[in-house]
């Protein structure tokens, strides 16, 4: 895909566009809150994908993965320009309002970002267990697995996510996450 977009296939787009349009919108949408500045943000990542096809590294994880981190760099680099914007007009609360504000979007992002890019069986457990309610011996069977299994994939996938908490998020930062487009 890589590099069928560095030697300019439109086509090459449209199928990076049909397979993560839906989860780069969704991502934003959940930061930004806001339908239209989502979809902005949808074109503003696949204008850059587009633009910078060599900025992918399969070293550095899946497609998906890089796609969901440039979503979230740029849905909380979006929403400090709003929210910075308001603040000077005077209607968009304190500073410290704002940071809060910021600081939540970003773990939301970062759950999201996570979430995308665990392994399909720990995103697939922890669907099963959260979505439909399933519980351990539940999960185990609709996913053809032992129990021990389950519970294994559970409690990892749960681990990953509880690294999207406010203090993780000072204590980790990825590889040019935070970086603007």
């Amino acid at each position: 895909m890589q590099q069928r977009l560095a030697r300019g296939e439109a086509a090459a787009l449209g199928e990076l566009y049909d397979r993560f349009a839906a989860l780069v919108h969704s991502q934003a949408y959940r930061v930004l809150g806001d339908e239209e500045a989502a979809d902005q943000v949808t074109r503003e990542v696949f204008g850059y994908i587009w633009e910078n096809p060599d900025a992918y590294d399969p070293k550095q994880g899946s497609m998906r993965s890089w796609v969901a981190r440039l979503t979230n760099s740029q849905a909380v680099h979006r929403l400090r320009q709003s929210e910075a914007a308001a603040l000077t007009e005077g209607d968009g609360g304190t500073t410290e309002e704002l940071e809060q504000k910021v600081r939540r979007a970003a773990v939301a992002a970062r759950a999201d970002y996570i979430v995308t890019s665990m392994p399909a069986p720990l995103r697939d457990a922890l669907e099963l267990a959260y979505f439909q309610r399933r519980d351990y011996r539940q999960t185990a069977a609709d996913l053809g697995v032992t129990e021990d299994e389950a519970r294994r994939r559970l409690r990892l996938g749960l681990q990953l996510l509880s690294t999207a908490n406010p203090r993780a998020l000072e204590d980790f930062s990825p590889p040019d996450y935070g970086r603007t487009l």
